[in-house]
């Protein structure tokens, strides 16, 4: 298993810890919640997935388009 796929899985365990703990996943569903979370965070951190800016603000380039 190399480096992102690790890093992945440690993200991964964390957030369904905490979704437990706060009650939003139980070990019953756990088998369908962690791998479609696990898939999400991969993708994410394997750069498939732009993070968009914070709600209410655009990003520069955006604001560049609209003035042309």
């Amino acid at each position: 298993m190399d480096k992102l796929h690790k890093e992945a899985l440690q993200v991964t365990k964390e957030i369904v810890v905490k979704f437990i703990e706060v009650g939003r996943v139980s070990p019953a569903n756990l088998g369908e919640v962690f791998p479609a979370i696990y898939t999400k965070i991969l993708h994410t951190i394997s750069g498939g997935c732009e993070a968009a800016p914070p709600s209410g603000q655009s990003d520069a380039s955006d604001e560049d388009r609209a003035r042309s």
